[in-house]
């Protein structure tokens, strides 16, 4: 009469003859082939534990670092609902224990089972078991009585759920294992879901605290449940892109999961919320405003599955004191100015490399680019951001009153000064940025002083007699060409040469290939302001990406500013100024593009704007006036009049 155990050693063996396992098996019999075949084990052997020396189970343990100890937290409440019956593991993803809880006294009982840290549960070593399946599978796995492999694990009762890093890598395993007994057999049914629920916990607690400086999005189908029991997460970088999935997330929004070996790590990472989500960079950008902290918002997949979505902010890091010298780059101001433009990838690069070198700097760009925009991200981003950026506009400073703002000047230096004197702006820029915009309208005579300070590293204010030193970082900006007014004498070539220690061109809004980037950016900016949803339809969308914007980022801003300002929840066609819908015509005779850049950017530049653009318009055509009057729908006598109310000579004739 045959016993139970060479029972089990028969089926193991008729399930094991087979050369090959089809699709429908279970994760059992597959493991069953994997035994006899592969390892080439024998189910009537005593099974033998491979145990790891001290010396590598704490290099194990070290390499586990923060996420053991997160993991310990959860054996422990664990085994306090397993209490009396079993005890709780946990491995790595070899399969070698680094932690056990005992839930009672059984683990003392049973210490041959080799159920302590260093033990080595992989299948080679000890066949089917819940530990060593669940690594293969990467599943959650049950593996009761005669599942096991070995006729001495019988008696035994095990489920196992998987452990992934917040990267998606296969981390290890969480083990409830028991001895079952007629008193046990309860608590051994619960085992798998309790395994899971746990191993959730654990995964989830460690993805929050390793993405403790990025955004959290928590993602549900239920809006009622969503503060406490959010399955999916994600962890996404300050411009929306993917850095972290956990296991649910990945499952639910990314590659599907086909059980044996299946790599969660390939998903979801590095993609977009817009390609991840069906919507737009305004819905994602939306959702990820400080102000929206606890807010919710609906979601829909890209399986067409409807999520709730609520996102936590990044935890503010530890604020430096004024001086720090080991300060590390901030690069998301420079980079975050650029989508997909390859050009304006290149500019952003080299201003990157720049940024703390000591060279001066000259952007060039037609006006409205975003120059100041530019010059103030390489502050921000460089090792002076704790110090004064000093913005100063060559062209909207009175001549009279240039000299003294520039280089300040001591108490009744002239009538009207302050009785105690002022500092002026190159002073109060010493360590930080000195931004000059516009620096082709500074008259000659402050061209040569300003020469001076940046040769000597002095300023002298007017009525002193005593020069102060200064450290100057010079950033200059021109929508004129230098190079043509060094020609025409009009600008000196020493200082030219100066400040142009390295160039960077900004192309004009019309030929970049990142306008979608750009205009949700800016529409995300100023929804922020306004306190309104980011929202655009595709109809205006498309308008907004035909049109030539001859005052570039500057004039799109004012356009998307008046849209948002006369919508009630978000931009439709009928929002956009008329100049951008060509719905009417511009008052005054004037162009269209010059009515809409009036009032674009600071107080300072408004009034400069209309002949900056008809400048910029006229070299663009090489004075061309037929082209120039195509270009800007007028006719060549507007072309004329408007050069000359703003005094705007062709080269020939100067």
């Amino acid at each position: 009469m045959k016993s139970v155990l060479d029972d089990h050693v028969e089926r193991v063996m008729q399930a094991s003859v087979k050369s090959t396992i089809g699709d429908g098996s279970s994760a059992i019999q597959r493991s069953w082939h994997r035994c006899v075949n592969v390892h080439k084990l024998d189910p009537a052997a005593q099974h033998q534990a491979f145990i790891e020396s001290p010396e590598s189970l704490k290099q194990i343990k070290e390499q586990l670092g923060e996420f053991l100890q997160i993991a310990r937290s959860g054996l422990e409440r664990l085994s306090k609902t397993e209490a009396g019956y079993g005890y709780v593991i946990l491995t790595n993803a070899d399969g070698v224990i680094v932690d056990t809880v005992d839930c009672g006294s059984w683990l003392r009982v049973c210490a041959d089972a080799s159920v302590l840290p260093g033990a080595n549960w992989n299948e080679k070593y000890v066949g089917t078991n819940g530990i060593g399946t669940c690594l293969v599978e990467r599943a959650s796995i049950s593996c009761r009585h005669d599942d096991h492999f070995h006729t001495s694990q019988l008696g035994f009762s095990c489920s196992s759920a998987p452990l992934f890093a917040p990267d998606g890598t296969f981390t290890g395993v969480l083990n409830v294992s028991a001895k079952s007994t007629p008193q046990t057999r309860e608590n051994i049914t619960l085992a798998p879901y309790r395994a899971g629920q746990y191993a959730k916990l654990i995964e989830n607690a460690y993805f929050v605290r390793h993405f403790k400086n990025s955004w959290v999005i928590r993602l549900d189908t239920a809006n009622e449940l969503l503060d406490v029991s959010s399955d999916a997460l994600l962890a996404v970088d300050v411009d929306g892109v993917v850095v972290g999935a956990n296991s649910d997330a990945r499952r639910l929004l990314g590659a599907p999961h086909t059980g044996t070996g299946t790599d969660l790590s390939a998903t979801l990472i590095n993609e977009h919320l817009t390609s991840v989500f069906q919507c737009g960079y305004g819905d994602t950008w939306f959702l990820m405003r400080p102000q929206n902290t606890g807010e919710r918002t609906i979601l829909k997949s890209r399986k067409n599955i409807e999520l709730v979505a609520m996102a936590t902010p990044p935890s503010c890091a530890p604020s430096k004191p004024v001086g720090t010298t080991n300060r590390r780059p901030d690069w998301s101001a420079i980079t975050q100015l650029a989508g997909d433009d390859g050009e304006m990838k290149r500019v952003l690069d080299q201003a990157q490399r720049l940024v703390n070198k000591k060279v001066h700097i000259l952007l060039q760009g037609e006006t409205g680019t975003g120059k100041e925009v530019l010059a103030r991200a390489l502050h921000k981003s460089s090792t002076r951001a704790q110090k004064t950026f000093v913005a100063v506009n060559c062209a909207a400073i009175a001549e009279s009153l240039i000299e003294s703002e520039l280089f300040g000047y001591m108490a009744g230096a002239f009538t009207g000064a302050r009785s105690k004197g002022m500092q002026g702006l190159i002073e109060r820029s010493s360590g930080g940025t000195l931004f000059l915009d516009e620096i082709g309208d500074m008259p000659l005579h402050l061209q040569t002083r300003l020469l001076r300070v940046l040769s000597e590293n002095e300023v002298q204010p007017l009525g002193s007699d005593k020069h102060v030193p200064v450290n100057l970082t010079v950033i200059s900006a021109s929508h004129r060409d230098l190079g043509e007014l060094v020609s025409i004498n009009k600008f000196r070539e020493d200082l030219y040469y100066r400040l142009c220690g390295a160039t960077l061109y900004l192309p004009p809004l019309r030929d970049r290939q990142d306008k979608i980037y750009i205009i949700y950016r800016v529409l995300h900016q100023e929804a922020l302001q306004l306190g309104c949803r980011p929202w655009i339809d595709e109809k205006a969308m498309e308008l907004l990406l035909r049109y030539r914007w001859p005052g570039n980022v500057r004039e799109l801003r004012n356009a998307i500013r008046f849209a948002l300002a006369v919508s009630d929840d978000g931009i439709a066609v009928e929002h956009l100024p008329p100049v951008i819908t060509g719905g009417s015509v511009t008052p005054f005779g004037q162009s269209p593009c010059l009515v809409m850049s009036e009032g674009y950017g600071n107080s300072n530049s408004s009034v400069h704007e209309p002949a900056s653009l008809l400048r910029a318009c006229l070299r663009r055509n090489k004075w061309n006036i037929t082209a120039v009057a195509a270009e800007m729908g007028l006719c060549r006598t507007s072309v004329y009049r408007q050069m000359k109310r703003f005094g705007i000579v062709p080269p020939t004739h100067l």
